[in-house]
């Protein structure tokens, strides 16, 4: 059978998920538990606002210092656990980490309210306390991915005390550059649409957030990862592999309301946290307070979020400590590649390591 014959299969599959995912939290909770199987076995040790703190021990003897991922809020994190070899978690706990997790609990219509301040000063600081008296240490070492990387950033701002050491990947900070389309397109919501949306809604709708995501994905990206499937379709790694990663690509959540508007009135429109001008219940988030070693890993071809809104962080904090890891692979590739997981992921169990061992 031929790749054109096959194909109309293919996107048809493709747009049932997506408009599957259309209605997720429209009017009812967020299916959760229709996430994969996880990979890595876990524990939930601690549950609060839309915290669901997992636990992944390390492997073999464990490093002082346990780390926290915080994933990012409008997708479901199962990309960092996906399969065995395409795990981060994985490859963090093979490298002695004892690892900590948020799995975010769907906000429904009720947590319309919640903000940076409910996010960040509320769940976040929740979860490093938890982890702290569980582990009996005194600061915590921060993962941030994408969006969930600005929730750590402000975190480290506001509490550098609590924080060992700061990691982010695929970091979009600087709201200036506008080179790829979610950026641009961020900056165009009008006030008026942005009530409009959050006054009939209350959160963002998931099916908005998909639409602002799609529209990072050019149709040649599409068109390429059909190909790829029917080429690889007698390999059941590659099926499974596509399979799951479809899966993701359609779990899109709603943002809560609150956070929506900040993000879009301050970080995007004003770039207030790079002006250090974002204040959260009132207190400035001034990223000169960082004062941990921070590890900024950029993906060199990512067109999700572009590497020169990612690479200013280290030159915004205090940090005597402070370098960009820029590495050949795009945004979800930093997560699920192979070489990410050879090379890049080691790179940083290593980084983590090494100042582990100075801080004893």
């Amino acid at each position: 059978m031929s790749l054109l014959s096959e194909l109309p299969k293919y996107w048809l599959d493709g747009a049932v998920r997506g408009l599957h995912g259309f209605r997720r939290g429209v009017g009812e909770a967020y299916p959760a538990e229709e996430d994969p199987a996880p990979t890595t076995p876990y524990e939930v040790v601690y549950e609060g606002g839309k915290t669901r703190l997992r636990y992944y021990p390390a492997v073999g003897e464990p490093l002082a210092t346990p780390i926290l991922i915080c994933y990012s809020l409008v997708k479901r994190p199962f990309i960092l656990d996906l399969l065995p070899g395409r795990s981060v978690v994985e490859t963090l706990t093979k490298s002695g980490l004892e690892v900590y997790f948020i799995d975010w609990v769907p906000p429904t219509q009720a947590d319309s309210w919640r903000g940076f301040d409910a996010y960040v000063n509320g769940d976040l600081a929740n979860a490093v306390r938890a982890i702290q008296i569980r582990e009996d240490v005194e600061q915590v070492s921060l993962l941030g991915y994408c969006f969930g990387g600005l929730l750590t950033t402000m975190y480290a701002a506001l509490y550098p005390d609590q924080v060992k050491n700061l990691i982010n990947f695929t970091l979009p900070l600087d709201m200036s550059v506008k080179e790829l389309p979610t950026q641009a397109l961020m900056d165009k919501i009008s006030p008026e649409t942005l009530k409009l949306l959050t006054e009939v809604h209350g959160n963002c709708p998931s099916w908005f957030m998909k639409a602002a995501f799609d529209a990072m994905a050019p149709v040649h990206h599409a068109l390429d990862k059909y190909v790829g499937l029917y080429r690889g379709k007698d390999n059941t790694d590659y099926v499974q592999m596509f399979d799951l990663f479809e899966k993701w690509m359609n779990s899109d959540v709603p943002m809560a309301g609150q956070i929506f508007r900040e993000m879009i009135e301050e970080l995007n429109h004003k770039n207030a946290l790079v002006k250090n001008e974002f204040q959260i219940r009132g207190q400035a988030v001034d990223l000169q307070s960082i004062s941990c070693p921070v590890l900024n890993v950029v993906g060199q071809h990512d067109d999700v979020v572009h590497p020169q809104s990612s690479l200013p962080l280290v030159d915004l904090v205090g940090s005597q400590d402070a370098t960009n890891l820029v590495f050949p692979t795009g945004h979800i590739g930093a997560a699920v590649s192979t070489g990410a997981q050879k090379k890049l992921w080691p790179q940083v169990g290593t980084w983590l390591c090494e100042r582990d061992m100075l801080g004893r």
